[in-house]
């Protein structure tokens, strides 16, 4: 049994099982989106850009903000253009050079232009405690019913990293939320390292619309376990705790597999027809893992979970279906890499947009077909 530390109710009582579910195990791999193909004409589809120089309110100077390495982007369509939010660092910040969040836009998913300064960063305001010096990273993006873009992101100080929220109308201007764990629950997260929010999404369009389970929102975070956590703002979450006042685990690493030593959520999670699908990253450990990955290979899996209740996996991948294997993935600041963080629809395909080796950016795609987005809202 799970609860919520915020409800005086077990959130097992809400959910009920779905008729047919019982049979889902004959799908086999079926449920799964993909394949995926990586895009090798058009990749890495963005690669630092030492150009780009931006004065920053802290350290009261130009900085050479994405020189060193952009990775780890979120995705978005708006007007029937594609953007991405992404990870940028530069070389002066500890541990590794402060990171920024970016935005570059396209025409055809391939070929991007980009703004010449970020557009979330450290500043000099209320969550400067949170974001100086480590600074913004691998924010994830979903939107309202309203159409206001919910950001999730990680702020991290150089000690502890903590999961922020943050919104916009335009994809320009954001506005500071503030950490999801610290209002709702008292405080007791707020301290807590905390990564990788993937709320639960429903496709309408070309959009990634965040919708309700029980009269929730929903979204899956962590970076060791995969954790969940509630809303009903989009802006303030409550983590789940079981009943014996610890986190709720979803799902976690499982010896001598890819997914050995952590996994963390990757894109928004989408509801399907068969399911919520919930794409995942995940680290091979140096002694218990996958023999034929090396030690600290990032790939991604995916898992098929109940779609009204959304601490039950039904499914889970044995394999990756994203894995390092070209030399962009390969070499960088972080070797053996395929980081996956944006998803959408756009064009008649879905694009999976991830971050190489923690140094550049890579697009792999899968054309439409009636099987597993079928059911998916047009």
């Amino acid at each position: 049994m799970i609860r919520s530390m915020v409800w005086g109710w077990t959130v097992m009582a809400l959910f009920s099982a779905p008729a047919g579910f019982a049979q889902i195990g004959d799908l086999g791999g079926n449920w799964m989106l993909g394949p995926f193909v990586k895009q090798d004409s058009a990749n890495p589809v963005l690669r630092p850009h030492a150009e780009s120089v931006f004065t920053c309110p802290i350290r009261k100077m130009p900085v050479h903000w994405e020189s060193k390495d952009v990775f780890n982007p979120a995705a978005v369509v708006r007007n029937d253009t594609l953007f991405l939010l992404y990870r940028a660092q530069d070389s002066l910040g500890a541990p590794a050079g402060t990171s920024r969040i970016g935005l570059a836009w396209s025409t055809d998913g391939r070929t991007f232009q980009r703004l010449p300064a970020p557009v979330l960063y450290p500043d000099e305001d209320y969550m400067k405690a949170f974001e100086w010096e480590g600074g913004c990273e691998d924010p994830r993006i979903v939107e309202d019913e309203r159409g206001l873009y919910i950001m999730t992101y990680t702020a991290y100080d150089g000690e502890t990293a903590r999961l922020c929220i943050a919104t916009s109308e335009d994809l320009y201007h954001w506005n500071k939320e503030g950490p999801a764990f610290g209002a709702n629950d008292g405080g007791k997260y707020i301290d807590t390292w905390s990564k990788s929010g993937a709320i639960i999404t429903r496709r309408i369009g070309s959009s990634n619309v965040a919708t309700k389970i029980s009269g929730r929102y929903w979204m899956y975070w962590g970076e060791s376990n995969v954790y969940l956590a509630s809303s009903t703002d989009l802006i303030n979450w409550d983590p789940i705790e079981s009943d014996n006042g610890d986190l709720f685990v979803v799902f976690g690493p499982r010896d001598r597999f890819f997914d050995s030593e952590l996994v963390e959520p990757g894109p928004p999670a989408t509801l399907t027809g068969q399911g919520i699908i919930l794409i995942y990253n995940s680290k091979n450990a140096k002694n218990t893992g996958d023999p034929t990955f090396l030690p600290g290979t990032y790939a991604a899996g995916q898992v098929l979970v109940d779609s009204t209740n959304p601490s039950r996996i039904l499914m889970r991948s044995d394999n990756p279906f994203l894995r390092p294997d070209r030399v962009y993935e390969l070499i960088g600041q972080v070797g053996d890499v395929c980081f996956a963080e944006g998803l959408v629809h756009f064009r008649k395909e879905w694009l999976l947009y991830y971050g190489a080796a923690d140094s550049r950016i890579a697009v792999a795609s899968m054309h439409d077909r009636p099987h597993p987005e079928d059911g998916i809202a047009k």
